[in-house]
């Protein structure tokens, strides 16, 4: 007896990638409210009478449908929901870049209703053009919580004790945020007050966005491996990641 197919109907989702896939359809990696990261195939979505020609468009909340067994599945219908103005300058760079994080750490069919909330909000403020650094700095503390790889803020990874905030911390591999102690002066180090500051989602102090973003790139660098992001090639000119 064949197994009845799978439908999914009416999950809000972000298009984090697309490919084309024979002449006139697209295979896209798109991140839903419910279902996590996915790959669909939109077929004949490259028709010039296609209802989802020049829909599947990255940084646009759509309203899609899908079904299917397989890993790949197939995009039934797609509609835009609206409200965020595109991207533009700098501002769909970081958006690509954003993307390129969720593409390479985020497993599919594993849902983060937290992190795609937190994504959408963000891409919604760069389309307002809010301050880069501090969106892309919560995001990527957000992204690193939900996939298990962010060190506790609050407390020594090593005595327990509470963070103080001028205290100087290193960041070892094994116990997480430790207290700089004889022999790590050469070891790239925090404020204990950056820590705090980042367990509150707070950078209003430009210590705290300069530190914050150092020790975001070693926590992503952990994760991505040898591996560079492409979008930090192309975002080197602006000193933003």
């Amino acid at each position: 007896m064949k197994s009845s197919i799978l439908k999914i109907d009416d999950q809000v989702a972000f298009v984090l990638h697309s490919i084309p896939w024979r002449e006139t359809s697209q295979i896209i990696e798109v991140f839903t409210t419910n279902y996590g990261k996915i790959p669909l195939i939109a077929k004949g979505s490259k028709r010039p009478r296609s209802p989802m020609r020049g829909l599947l468009q990255p940084f646009q909340p759509l309203r899609i449908s899908w079904s299917g067994n397989n890993e790949l599945r197939t995009l039934r219908n797609a509609e835009w929901i609206g409200g965020i103005p595109q991207l533009s300058g700098a501002y769909i760079y970081c958006g690509f870049y954003l993307n390129e994080l969720l593409m390479r750490l985020l497993p599919r069919d594993d849902p983060h209703q937290l992190l795609f909330e937190k994504y959408y909000r963000t891409i919604q403020s760069l389309s307002y053009k809010d301050k880069i650094e501090p969106l892309l700095r919560s995001l990527e503390l957000t992204l690193l919580k939900e996939l298990g790889y962010s060190p506790l803020l609050t407390h020594d990874g090593e005595s327990d004790t509470p963070i103080m905030p001028n205290k100087k911390y290193i960041f070892d591999l094994e116990k997480g945020l430790i207290e700089c102690r004889s022999g790590s002066e050469n070891r790239v180090q925090f404020f204990g007050k950056t820590l705090l500051d980042l367990s509150n989602n707070d950078f209003t102090d430009t210590t705290t966005l300069t530190e914050s973003k150092l020790l975001m790139r070693i926590l992503l660098n952990q994760c991505l491996g040898d591996k560079d992001l492409q979008s930090r090639r192309v975002l080197q000119e602006l000193p933003l990641l």
